[in-house]
């Protein structure tokens, strides 16, 4: 049974998991809006795994009994000064979502809660990969500084990222 406080925080966390995928769901919507369609596929991606992510708490307060709540989610932005500020956004919102697992593991360790613990570490791991993946593509677009083969080639490498269900 879970401490009333962890089941107060895992329904939260379970909204701004829905949040990152509605804000990656709008991004697609503007990158496709843009004729970048691989930027587009990749925030795609990204929606289905923050959508998993959210299940992934969904299901754990359901194995242990307890009720999920979920709450009203925030209108996203729906438009970005270019590729380079999305992702910058896009980092900015992972280095949040990241802050939010860490204090939920502070208070798994201040509760007690080994079991809320064992499951976050997945977690954890999943938001270093998450920062990686996005400083990776920042960098990228720095580098291509504005040039639009470059942005072309990077759209067409996007395009290949494909879904794997995480739950």
């Amino acid at each position: 049974m879970l401490k009333k406080e962890m089941v107060d925080a895992l329904n939260k966390q379970i909204n701004e998991e829905l949040y990152s995928a509605y804000l990656y769901l709008s991004m697609a919507a503007w990158f496709d809006s843009i004729g970048l369609n691989g930027f587009s596929n990749w925030m795609m991606v990204q929606y289905k795994e923050e959508t998993d992510h959210a299940m992934k708490f969904f299901n754990y307060l359901s194995q242990q009994g307890e009720p999920v709540k979920l709450m009203a989610i925030k209108e996203p932005p729906n438009s970005w000064e270019s590729p380079l500020h999305a992702f910058e956004e896009t980092l900015k919102h992972e280095q949040h979502i990241t802050a939010c697992i860490n204090e939920l593991v502070d208070l798994a360790e201040k509760l007690k809660d080994r079991a809320t613990y064992n499951m976050l570490q997945w977690f954890i791991d999943e938001q270093v990969e998450e920062e990686a993946n996005d400083r990776e593509i920042i960098d990228i677009l720095k580098l291509i500084d504005g040039s639009k083969n470059g942005l072309f080639m990077l759209d067409r490498e996007l395009a290949q990222r494909q879904y794997t269900p995480e739950i």
